[in-house]
C-alpha cells in the first residue's frame, strides 16, 4: 500500500518525468527525462551517458510491462504510483532500474575522480534537473551524514534508496529534490 509520503514522492518524479507535460508518461518523455540527466556529465563520457541512457530505458521497459494496464504505450500518474510502489522499487528491479542511474550519475558528477561529490560537483546535478540552490545546498548537507563536507559513494547510493524507499518524510534522502511539500 502506498503511504502519503511515497505517493508524493513518486507522484513529483511523474511530474518530472512527464517532459512533454501532458499527464502521461511514454517511452519519449523517459528518453528525454535521460538526456536531461546525462546533462551532468561531460560530453566525452559515452560510458556514465550510454548507462544513464539505458537505465532509463529498463525503468520504461518496467514501467510498460507493469503499469500500462490498456497497453497504449502510455502510463498515468496513477498508474505510475502503483507500479513505483510494487514493481520498480521491488529488490528485483530497483537495482537495474534506480541504482543504475544513480551510480552512473555518481561516476559522472564525480570529475575529479576522488571518489567523492564535492559540494559543487552535487549542486551542478541539481542545477541541470532546475533545483534551485538553496535547496540543492540544504539537501547537500543532509545527504553528509558524517558532515566532512563531501558526499561518499555510500551516502548518495543511501540517500537514493531512502528517496524511493523511506516512507519517513525526514530521512536525508527525501530531500534531494527539495522538501516534500516542494513540488517539481
Amino acid at each position: 500500500m502506498t503511504t502519503a509520503v511515497t505517493s508524493q514522492k513518486f507522484s513529483t518524479l511523474f511530474d518530472w518525468f512527464d517532459q512533454d507535460q501532458d499527464g502521461q508518461l511514454t517511452q519519449a518523455d523517459l528518453r528525454a527525462t535521460a538526456r536531461v540527466f546525462s546533462q551532468a556529465a561531460a560530453d566525452d563520457d559515452h560510458g556514465n551517458i550510454t548507462a544513464i541512457h539505458d537505465a532509463f530505458e529498463q525503468w520504461w521497459q518496467l514501467l510498460l510491462q507493469h503499469a500500462d494496464t490498456d497497453g497504449d504505450g502510455q502510463v498515468s500518474r496513477e498508474e505510475f504510483i502503483t507500479a513505483m510502489e510494487v514493481n520498480v522499487t521491488a529488490p528485483e528491479h530497483f537495482e537495474t532500474a534506480v541504482m543504475t542511474i544513480a551510480d552512473a550519475v555518481m561516476n559522472a558528477l564525480d570529475t575529479n575522480g576522488d571518489d567523492v561529490l564535492d559540494r559543487e560537483e552535487y549542486i551542478r546535478l541539481y542545477d541541470t534537473l532546475g533545483v534551485p540552490q538553496e535547496l540543492s545546498q540544504e539537501a547537500f548537507a543532509r545527504v553528509d551524514r558524517d558532515g566532512n563536507g563531501v558526499i561518499s559513494y555510500g551516502e548518495y547510493r543511501a540517500a537514493i534508496v531512502e528517496f524511493y524507499l523511506s516512507t519517513d518524510p525526514t530521512a536525508p534522502g527525501n530531500f534531494l529534490l527539495g522538501p516534500l511539500t516542494q513540488t517539481a
